[in-house]
């Protein structure tokens, strides 16, 4: 740190601060580590003087005087070839001596350790993570060695402006200056390997594609120093060579950004690739989005969206504390990141920006709780992702399907979670879903599709809740569908029994869970099907009594089954209760679940059933039918050892 070493001996008001262990570690990663992708300081700092600029019109809007005269906010970006320097400078809010410290020794509210565990797993994914978790500025450190900051806060007097100097080792100083104007200026001693060659970042052209690529939409003007062609003069006027000249950099400032929000332009004028450029610098993805839609809204509160569905999921889409919402402004005016109360939460995958027309700029989080415009701005978002969404899945373009394919694998389970949220819209959502199926592979299946095969005289949508594909096509609670080639939809994703409690129909079919209460085939039953199974329950009454008996408090209730085939028995819960399913998942969420005891189904014709009525071991060989059945429903046994020793005993006998 040769420039705050040299200063420290002659300045006695400059102080020396440690960085926090958390910043000195990522410090260590930049500096050693993210070589993979060099350009994102460039977005970085940009972005963080935009967001100053943004700042400072949002300060502005109850406090003019902070403007200081000079109203026009705008980022310039000077690179000094001789010294070897970029300086990113902004007009914004600005920082005094404490904003420093805070800002730039420490890294408030970022989730750094996550970032931190997140880099040391793959650091290709740098450029994503580091806008990601809120630490951009030090992506700076990336090509500089050494950074320093010159600010002063709008608003307060020129002699309280801070210089703040570090080479990313460890420590930094700060000293008061003074300083004429607002803003920021962050300057980058280039290390000797990004100051020339294939990654020299001293060359302007350079500079102004990376703003291009990734900065275009910000909506204030960035502006860099003209260059103009200046020929040579030549000695001899009759000489007709061409000639030869070089390019010069002139006083003049030139905006090389489009320096409008990209939202506010039509969506006929704007091409995908800028879309694209949008998104990933919004959300730090470093895939495309999946598709995405731009509209704006008239009515009785007008806005402007622009909403993306990402390619993959996060990793912390289930994260309780999980960081979701859209960009909101009023405007044009930046209000806040991550307002979640313009989406409902099955939808917190949606990236995009939100611009109203009608709220007022001091909204805050709190007065979003409670405003009907935001409300009314909600619903709208959710209908047009929906819309979307039903665009893709019923569109007759492969390229559609495969992108609502990819769509569902990733987020079909969060959408699900939308039947219990939003009922204004369960219809619509109902119709996104997919299964499998008893005879189908894959989640192929719609219940619009599922009701264009059900048999003649069939009067529900038969489905069946499990914890994967294969313990449900092996179910004994299918027995009897697959005998009548009666088709079934199986749900293997534990929302599934949760989310079905919201959904009793669909297009005024009822859906019936075939694991629960009693069987009614109704017309695809024949009479003589009915009257085998009323002589069934008559013949097999004493053994029905004595396993009541046997079984006790584990089963509510044993009948004789009418929806087995090859399986002794099966475990039923009634219209209502919960399954074991359930049960098991809220045990696991830590929650209290109601005792409740299942209804233990036999089957007549079956031979181990038949051999209970003069079996020796009754209560063993009940104890051992009943856990099985359990097993087979997915449940866990209270006491798998006690299941162990009566199967044993009873395979010695």
């Amino acid at each position: 740190m040769s420039e705050a070493t040299q200063a420290e001996g002659l300045n006695p008001e400059l102080k020396k601060h440690t960085f926090e262990a958390e910043v000195a570690q990522l410090l260590h990663l930049v500096t050693h580590s993210l070589y993979s992708n060099a350009d994102i300081f460039v977005r970085e700092l940009v972005s963080n003087a935009s967001d100053a600029c943004d700042k400072l019109r949002f300060e502005g809007t109850n406090d003019d005087s902070l403007y200081e005269d000079d109203g026009e906010l705008k980022i310039r970006i000077a690179v000094d070839e001789a010294a070897k320097t970029i300086t990113f400078t902004d007009n914004g809010i600005g920082m005094n001596e404490a904003d420093a410290i805070e800002n730039l020794g420490t890294i408030a509210k970022s989730g750094t350790k996550a970032f931190l565990d997140k880099l040391s797993e793959s650091q290709k994914q740098d450029g994503q993570l580091i806008g990601q978790f809120g630490v951009g500025f030090y992506s700076g450190f990336i090509v500089a060695d050494t950074i320093s900051v010159e600010s002063r806060k709008a608003g307060e007097p020129a002699d309280k402006g801070v210089r703040w100097v570090s080479d990313g080792t460890g420590s930094f100083t700060v000293e008061p200056i003074t300083k004429d104007t607002r803003g920021t200026a962050i300057t980058l001693h280039l290390k000797e390997e990004y100051s020339e060659g294939e990654d020299n970042y001293l060359d302007r052209s350079k500079i102004k594609r990376l703003v291009n690529k990734y900065s275009d939409h910000i909506s204030l003007p960035i502006q860099m120093r003209k260059e103009i062609w200046q020929e040579d003069v030549k000695e001899d006027e009759n000489d007709d060579t061409p000639a030869s000249g070089e390019m010069v950099l002139t006083d003049e400032w030139e905006t090389i950004n489009k320096a409008s929000a990209l939202w506010t332009r039509s969506s006929s004028e704007i091409e995908d690739d800028e879309y694209v450029d949008f998104y990933k610098n919004i959300s730090y993805d470093m895939d495309a989005p999946l598709t995405w839609t731009h509209n704006r809204v008239e009515g009785r509160v007008q806005y402007t969206q622009l909403l993306y569905i990402p390619k993959k999921a996060p990793v912390d889409l289930y994260t309780r504390e999980q960081q979701h919402g859209l960009k909101l402004y009023v405007k044009r005016v930046f209000i806040m990141d991550e307002a979640e109360q313009l989406l409902p939460m099955y939808l917190r995958f949606v990236k995009g920006v939100i611009d109203s027309a009608d709220l007022p700029l001091n909204v805050s989080r709190e007065l979003l709780q409670e405003s009907r415009d935001v409300k009314s701005i909600r619903d709208g978002n959710a209908r047009r992702i929906l819309t979307l969404l039903a665009s893709l899945a019923n569109s007759e373009d492969s390229d559609k399907q495969e992108k609502f394919a990819q769509f569902y694998a990733e987020f079909g389970d969060v959408i699900k979670e939308g039947l219990g949220e939003d009922a204004g819209n369960q219809e619509r959502i109902a119709k996104l879903l997919r299964y499998a199926t008893s005879t189908q592979d894959g989640l192929v299946t719609s219940f619009e599709d599922y009701k264009g095969r059900m048999k003649d005289g069939q009067k529900a949508i038969y489905y069946l809740t499990a914890d994967n594909l294969a313990a449900a096509k092996n179910s004994p609670q299918l027995e009897l569908f697959k005998k009548k080639g009666i088709e079934v939809i199986l749900m293997t994703s534990r929302v599934d029994e949760w989310a079905m409690n919201f959904l009793t129909s669909f297009d005024e079919t009822p859906l019936q869970n075939i694991a629960k209460g009693a069987v009614d085939l109704g017309d695809l039953q024949d009479e003589a099907e009915k009257a085998e199974a009323e002589k069934a329950q008559e013949t097999l009454k004493p053994v029905v009594d004595k396993l009541k008996t046997a079984l006790g408090e584990r089963a509510k209730d044993v009948k004789v089954s009418t929806r087995l085939v090859d399986s002794p028995a099966c475990l039923v819960v009634g219209e209502g209760e919960l399954s074991p399913q359930m049960i098991q998942m809220l045990q696991q969420m830590g929650q209290d679940v109601p005792a409740s005891k299942p209804t233990l189904e036999v089957n007549p014709d079956h031979p181990l059933i038949k051999k209970l009525e003069s079996s020796e071991q009754f209560d063993d060989l009940a104890q051992v039918i009943f856990d099985q059945a359990l097993l087979a429903d997915g449940g866990q046994l209270d006491d798998p050892a006690a299941y162990l020793k009566r199967v044993n005993e009873l395979l010695m006998r």
